[in-house]
């Protein structure tokens, strides 16, 4: 008789699926990144935007990890326009929020690697999704930030259908 019970314990542990817990899907990130068109199209709006306000600039957008996307600079603006625009477009990335919000709350970071704060610097998100950051340099502070918004507000109606 005990021999039938662990034969037939065998047979039930046999018929038994092998994972009795549900399944569970596997993890995975979907990233979302800026097709190059619109990168470019963001640092164009931002330099255009700019020169109808009288200043000389430079645009950077850059990717979630701070890498460059695009780059335009009017061949008028100062030569430090280049990397000050890198550095507010990384800064707003990596950090994930605008420059000039960044600034007061968090002068601990001016001496991060790479960190620029001065105002400028704007993140790129649509929809809830983060895709980088955008900078610009060579107007005064709240008018490179003025511009790096229109930069994004020049694609904004191509990213609202994105999927």
């Amino acid at each position: 008789m005990y021999s039938i019970k662990k034969q037939f314990l065998f047979l039930l542990l046999l018929l038994l699926p092998l994972k009795s817990f549900p399944d569970e899907k596997e993890p995975i990130i979907q990233l979302r990144v800026l097709a190059h068109h619109i990168a470019h199209k963001i640092v164009h709006a931002a330099v255009e935007d700019c020169v109808k306000r009288g200043y000389l600039v430079s645009a950077a957008v850059v990717d979630r990890n701070g890498n460059l996307a695009a780059f335009l600079r009017n061949p008028l603006s100062g030569v430090h326009t280049i990397k000050v625009s890198k550095q507010k477009a990384f800064s707003s990335a990596t950090l994930r929020t605008k420059t000039s919000e960044i600034a007061p709350r968090r002068s601990d970071l001016s001496f991060a690697p790479d960190i620029l704060l001065i105002v400028g610097g704007v993140p790129i998100i649509f929809a809830g999704n983060f895709y980088g950051g955008v900078g610009v340099a060579g107007a005064r502070p709240d008018i490179d930030e003025l511009c790096a918004l229109t930069g994004i507000e020049a694609v904004s109606e191509i990213m609202e259908f994105v999927d």
